[in-house]
């Protein structure tokens, strides 16, 4: 098990990121965390789960449906 929550991560690259702008204010923050968020999630938990659709979306609680639609916005499936 991690030492350090998900949550406690992204608060602490949220604070770095911050920092580098040094007060400079962020435009589109939310859509800019959720795409650098969901990528690597997707593209970890389709590895794990053997690139099985239904096993990867049950473990993201996600529709199957759902989960193919973003892999194909990531482009992390062919068409």
């Amino acid at each position: 098990m991690s030492k350090q929550s998900i949550d406690e991560c992204v608060k602490d690259s949220l604070q770095t990121y911050f920092e580098d702008l040094r007060g400079i204010e962020p435009d589109g923050l939310y859509d800019l965390i959720v795409k650098a968020v969901e990528r690597p999630m997707l593209e970890l938990v389709m590895n794990k789960a053997g690139n099985n659709q239904s096993r990867a979306a049950q473990w993201l609680g996600l529709n199957r449906n759902t989960l193919r639609k973003k892999l194909l916005e990531h482009r992390l499936l062919a068409d």
